[in-house]
């Protein structure tokens, strides 16, 4: 799913609200958006022709050229950079006026766009979505996934309304809150004799890490630091981009690697992957609803902030449950 999108189209209420936004200026910010005429008739269902009509209509109406078509390539002259960024502002209007106006029996309509790190997309999302689209079945979903780093950047480009994100953000423009605890837990095979590791041991092991950007490499790296390993110490370090990634190449016998415990229920109970410890070494963090500073997010986004930092500690209790369940019966 990463750096992927899924939009989940009601299309009664998209009839009701079509009006609401100005027809060529949608065309202009999803062209904007992509710039790409090609894929913004796939996205709204026009073909490419009627793109460049309400381009041209549009470029009438301003009497200016939001959009340089030369070389082959489209880019945002200064204008056009100018109208995207309050375009993207109307579209945001429109998405919440669409939640008021279309809210019946409490109900919230419009579009939540969320952006959602790779490891909570994966392994808690899903969980969590099951409730809250059950309880708010109106909704339509644009769901956004990729790292840490890019969760951020999407929200600060107003491309999502709000996120969950697995590390820190440093931007002075977004705000943080808590919603859930992680465990960072170092696996490696089943046919490790026992279930720890020396110092000496680890640091002679191929470590096998998330990429650059990514919460989970942020929180690793600074534990260790914290715990005296040196990253320039370890025999070997393999790069990779994803949590399976590094299950699968433990599985392989690549080397060990941190994930979440989130992230492992599968292969702990087929006894695939074991979970191993490295005295003084103790990896933990929180994941974070992720939003832009001033006041409150409202509507679809505020509804799911409220709802993640209220039921995911119940979550957390019964997958911590189910995991005693399991250790116990062995």
């Amino acid at each position: 799913m990463g750096g992927q999108s899924l939009f989940l189209p009601d299309f009664v209420d998209n009839l009701l609200m079509a009006q609401l936004e100005n027809f060529r200026l949608k065309v202009f910010r999803t062209v904007g958006e992509h710039l790409s005429f090609r894929k913004a008739a796939e996205l709204l269902f026009l073909t490419q022709p009627a793109v460049t009509l309400q381009i041209k209509a549009l470029e009438e109406d301003l009497g200016m050229r939001p959009l340089d078509r030369s070389g082959g390539h489209v880019t945002l002259t200064k204008q056009g950079a100018i109208l995207l960024r309050y375009a993207r502002k109307i579209a945001a209007i429109v998405s919440e006026a669409e939640q008021k106006l279309l809210a019946r029996e409490g109900q919230l309509s419009g579009i939540l766009a969320l952006g959602v790190s790779t490891t909570i997309a994966q392994y808690v999302l899903p969980r969590l979505l099951a409730v809250f689209l059950d309880e708010h079945s109106r909704l339509q979903l644009s769901l956004h996934s990729g790292n840490t780093d890019a969760i951020v950047q999407l929200l600060l480009d107003n491309k999502v309304s709000i996120g969950l994100i697995e590390g820190p953000a440093r931007q002075r423009e977004v705000r943080t809150e808590p919603f859930l605890e992680d465990k960072l837990v170092l696996i490696a095979r089943p046919e490790l004799e026992f279930g720890h590791l020396s110092r000496d041991q680890l640091l002679a092991s191929t470590l096998l890490l998330r990429e650059y950007g990514s919460g989970s490499r942020h929180v690793v790296e600074t534990a260790l630091e914290e715990a005296g390993f040196k990253l320039k110490s370890f025999k070997n370090m393999i790069e990779l981009d994803s949590t399976e990634a590094i299950k699968s190449g433990v599985e392989a016998g690549l080397g060990v690697g941190f994930v979440s415990w989130w992230s492992i229920y599968k292969e702990i109970e087929l006894r695939t992957l074991k979970v191993v410890e490295v005295e003084g070494l103790r990896v933990t963090r929180h994941y974070l609803v992720v939003s832009l500073v001033g006041p409150e997010p409202t509507g679809a986004a505020g509804a799911f902030r409220s709802f993640v930092l209220d039921r995911a500690k119940h979550l957390s209790k019964s997958h911590e449950n189910t995991h005693h369940l399991k250790a116990s019966s062995r």
